[in-house]
Protein backbone atom coordinates (compact mmCIF):
# COMPACT_ATOMS: atom_id res chain seq x y z
CA UNK A 1 0.00 0.00 0.00
CA UNK A 2 1.11 3.14 -0.82
CA UNK A 3 2.48 5.32 2.09
CA UNK A 4 0.26 7.85 3.26
CA UNK A 5 1.91 11.74 3.03
CA UNK A 6 0.63 13.11 5.90
CA UNK A 7 1.10 16.97 4.00
CA UNK A 8 -1.12 16.11 1.56
CA UNK A 9 -3.77 14.75 3.85
CA UNK A 10 -3.86 17.74 5.61
CA UNK A 11 -3.63 20.37 2.55
CA UNK A 12 -6.98 18.28 0.95
CA UNK A 13 -8.73 18.29 3.39
CA UNK A 14 -7.94 22.02 5.15
CA UNK A 15 -9.04 21.88 8.21
CA UNK A 16 -8.95 20.11 11.63
CA UNK A 17 -12.37 18.94 11.71
CA UNK A 18 -14.01 16.38 8.82
CA UNK A 19 -16.76 14.41 8.36
CA UNK A 20 -16.12 10.42 7.04
CA UNK A 21 -16.56 11.95 2.87
CA UNK A 22 -14.49 14.48 3.27
CA UNK A 23 -11.49 11.63 4.50
CA UNK A 24 -12.80 8.86 1.55
CA UNK A 25 -12.23 12.21 -0.66
CA UNK A 26 -8.70 12.72 0.91
CA UNK A 27 -7.47 9.38 0.21
CA UNK A 28 -9.19 8.12 -2.75
CA UNK A 29 -5.75 8.04 -4.25
CA UNK A 30 -5.40 5.18 -2.25
CA UNK A 31 -6.31 1.66 -2.07
CA UNK A 32 -8.27 0.08 0.51
CA UNK A 33 -9.26 3.22 1.96
CA UNK A 34 -11.04 1.84 4.44
CA UNK A 35 -7.84 0.11 6.03
CA UNK A 36 -6.14 3.06 5.78
CA UNK A 37 -8.93 4.99 8.04
CA UNK A 38 -8.03 2.23 10.62
CA UNK A 39 -4.28 2.72 10.04
CA UNK A 40 -4.72 6.57 10.38
CA UNK A 41 -6.78 6.00 13.69
CA UNK A 42 -4.37 3.22 15.63
CA UNK A 43 -1.34 5.61 14.73
CA UNK A 44 -3.23 8.47 16.21
CA UNK A 45 -2.90 11.23 13.23
CA UNK A 46 -6.73 11.15 12.99
CA UNK A 47 -9.06 10.63 16.03
CA UNK A 48 -12.79 9.46 16.17
CA UNK A 49 -14.89 12.53 17.76
CA UNK A 50 -18.44 10.16 16.84
CA UNK A 51 -19.09 8.29 14.09
CA UNK A 52 -18.43 9.58 10.70
CA UNK A 53 -16.90 12.72 12.74
CA UNK A 54 -13.06 13.30 12.42
CA UNK A 55 -10.54 15.40 13.82
CA UNK A 56 -6.68 15.62 13.59
CA UNK A 57 -4.38 14.28 16.14
CA UNK A 58 -2.08 16.19 18.14
CA UNK A 59 0.47 14.27 16.12
CA UNK A 60 -0.24 16.80 13.17
CA UNK A 61 -2.74 19.16 14.38
CA UNK A 62 -1.72 23.16 13.17
CA UNK A 63 -4.26 24.75 15.08
CA UNK A 64 -6.70 23.87 18.01
CA UNK A 65 -10.10 22.10 17.38
CA UNK A 66 -13.04 24.46 17.17
CA UNK A 67 -15.51 22.38 20.00
CA UNK A 68 -18.11 25.52 18.65
CA UNK A 69 -18.14 23.77 15.15
CA UNK A 70 -17.93 20.25 16.09
CA UNK A 71 -21.38 21.14 18.21
CA UNK A 72 -23.07 21.99 15.02
CA UNK A 73 -21.58 18.73 13.42
CA UNK A 74 -21.93 16.37 16.07
CA UNK A 75 -26.13 16.55 16.61
CA UNK A 76 -28.31 18.75 14.06
CA UNK A 77 -30.12 20.87 13.18
CA UNK A 78 -28.59 22.36 16.10
CA UNK A 79 -27.36 25.83 17.70
CA UNK A 80 -25.01 26.49 20.46
CA UNK A 81 -26.90 28.50 23.04
CA UNK A 82 -27.57 29.23 27.28
CA UNK A 83 -24.63 29.22 29.24
CA UNK A 84 -21.81 28.46 26.66
CA UNK A 85 -23.25 31.07 24.33
CA UNK A 86 -23.58 33.81 26.90
CA UNK A 87 -19.88 33.18 28.14
CA UNK A 88 -18.52 33.00 24.07
CA UNK A 89 -20.59 36.83 23.91
CA UNK A 90 -18.28 37.84 27.01
CA UNK A 91 -21.35 37.64 29.48
CA UNK A 92 -20.33 35.34 31.77
CA UNK A 93 -16.63 36.05 32.83
CA UNK A 94 -15.60 32.66 33.31
CA UNK A 95 -15.34 30.07 30.09
CA UNK A 96 -17.93 27.23 30.40
CA UNK A 97 -16.30 24.08 29.31
CA UNK A 98 -19.31 22.17 28.51
CA UNK A 99 -20.18 22.99 25.13
CA UNK A 100 -24.19 23.88 25.46
CA UNK A 101 -26.60 23.62 22.41
CA UNK A 102 -30.61 23.45 21.76
CA UNK A 103 -32.25 20.85 18.84
CA UNK A 104 -35.85 20.74 17.58
CA UNK A 105 -34.86 16.84 18.27
CA UNK A 106 -34.74 14.72 21.58
CA UNK A 107 -32.75 15.56 24.68
CA UNK A 108 -28.77 14.15 23.42
CA UNK A 109 -25.20 14.37 25.36
CA UNK A 110 -21.94 13.06 23.59
CA UNK A 111 -18.51 12.59 25.61
CA UNK A 112 -16.23 12.59 23.00
CA UNK A 113 -12.24 12.96 23.01
CA UNK A 114 -12.53 16.87 22.55
CA UNK A 115 -15.02 17.54 25.59
CA UNK A 116 -19.10 17.23 26.68
CA UNK A 117 -21.31 18.18 24.28
CA UNK A 118 -25.05 18.24 25.90
CA UNK A 119 -28.20 19.13 23.13
CA UNK A 120 -31.78 19.78 24.76
CA UNK A 121 -34.74 19.90 23.47
CA UNK A 122 -36.30 22.77 22.50
CA UNK A 123 -39.34 23.10 20.61
CA UNK A 124 -39.18 23.53 16.77
CA UNK A 125 -42.02 26.55 16.99
CA UNK A 126 -38.90 28.59 19.68
CA UNK A 127 -35.90 26.75 17.65
CA UNK A 128 -35.21 29.24 14.86
CA UNK A 129 -35.50 32.32 16.10
CA UNK A 130 -32.29 34.65 17.73
CA UNK A 131 -29.84 32.37 15.83
CA UNK A 132 -26.85 34.03 14.04
CA UNK A 133 -23.74 32.92 12.07
CA UNK A 134 -20.86 34.13 13.06
CA UNK A 135 -17.06 33.13 11.71
CA UNK A 136 -14.13 31.85 14.01
CA UNK A 137 -11.95 32.31 11.38
CA UNK A 138 -12.75 31.91 7.30
CA UNK A 139 -12.77 27.90 7.65
CA UNK A 140 -15.28 28.14 10.61
CA UNK A 141 -18.98 29.30 10.32
CA UNK A 142 -20.90 28.70 13.31
CA UNK A 143 -24.53 28.72 14.60
CA UNK A 144 -25.01 30.32 18.20
CA UNK A 145 -27.48 31.76 19.91
CA UNK A 146 -27.70 35.74 20.40
CA UNK A 147 -27.12 36.65 23.68
CA UNK A 148 -31.37 37.55 23.66
CA UNK A 149 -32.00 33.73 22.50
CA UNK A 150 -29.41 31.98 24.75
CA UNK A 151 -30.86 33.85 28.32
CA UNK A 152 -34.37 32.28 26.67
CA UNK A 153 -33.10 29.50 26.29
CA UNK A 154 -31.24 28.92 29.81
CA UNK A 155 -35.13 30.67 31.84
CA UNK A 156 -37.41 28.13 29.36
CA UNK A 157 -35.26 25.15 29.76
CA UNK A 158 -34.54 24.95 33.50
CA UNK A 159 -37.76 26.38 33.99
CA UNK A 160 -36.21 29.31 35.85
CA UNK A 161 -39.21 31.22 38.17
CA UNK A 162 -39.25 34.64 37.89
CA UNK A 163 -41.18 36.84 39.70
CA UNK A 164 -40.01 40.20 40.68
CA UNK A 165 -37.31 42.22 39.77
CA UNK A 166 -35.08 41.48 42.93
CA UNK A 167 -35.18 37.36 41.75
CA UNK A 168 -34.59 38.69 38.37
CA UNK A 169 -31.37 40.86 39.70
CA UNK A 170 -30.59 37.29 41.90
CA UNK A 171 -30.96 35.56 38.66
CA UNK A 172 -28.59 37.40 36.61
CA UNK A 173 -26.12 38.51 38.90
CA UNK A 174 -25.73 35.17 41.26
CA UNK A 175 -27.15 32.43 39.13
CA UNK A 176 -25.62 33.09 35.83
CA UNK A 177 -22.73 35.58 37.13
CA UNK A 178 -23.94 38.09 35.01
CA UNK A 179 -22.28 41.84 35.91
CA UNK A 180 -24.72 44.24 36.14
CA UNK A 181 -23.08 46.76 34.26
CA UNK A 182 -23.06 44.37 31.24
CA UNK A 183 -26.93 43.88 31.64
CA UNK A 184 -27.81 46.62 29.19
CA UNK A 185 -26.47 44.64 26.13
CA UNK A 186 -29.31 42.38 26.13
CA UNK A 187 -31.67 44.13 23.48
CA UNK A 188 -35.07 44.88 25.04
CA UNK A 189 -36.48 44.65 21.09
CA UNK A 190 -35.00 41.38 20.81
CA UNK A 191 -36.47 39.70 23.92
CA UNK A 192 -39.73 41.50 23.40
CA UNK A 193 -39.90 39.60 19.83
CA UNK A 194 -38.18 36.50 20.77
CA UNK A 195 -41.52 36.39 23.34
CA UNK A 196 -43.82 36.43 20.52
CA UNK A 197 -42.47 32.80 20.38
CA UNK A 198 -41.40 31.76 24.25
CA UNK A 199 -44.57 32.86 25.40
CA UNK A 200 -42.71 33.21 29.04
CA UNK A 201 -44.05 35.06 32.15
CA UNK A 202 -40.66 34.96 33.43
CA UNK A 203 -39.86 36.75 30.52
CA UNK A 204 -41.97 39.41 31.04
CA UNK A 205 -40.80 40.05 34.69
CA UNK A 206 -37.13 40.03 33.18
CA UNK A 207 -38.43 43.07 30.53
CA UNK A 208 -39.95 44.93 32.91
CA UNK A 209 -37.20 44.42 35.31
CA UNK A 210 -34.61 45.68 32.65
Amino acid sequence: MTKLNTFDLRSAIGREEFDHPQLVSALSAYEAVQQKIHELLKAGIIIRVKKGLYAFGPKIRQRPISQESLANLIYGPSCISMEYALSYHGLIPERVEIVTSVTPKKNKEFNTPIGLFTYRHLPLSKYPHGIEQQWLDPEHPILIASPEKALCDYIVLNDVSLHSSASVKTFLEFDLRIEPESWHRFELRKLLQLNKYYKNSSLLVLLETL
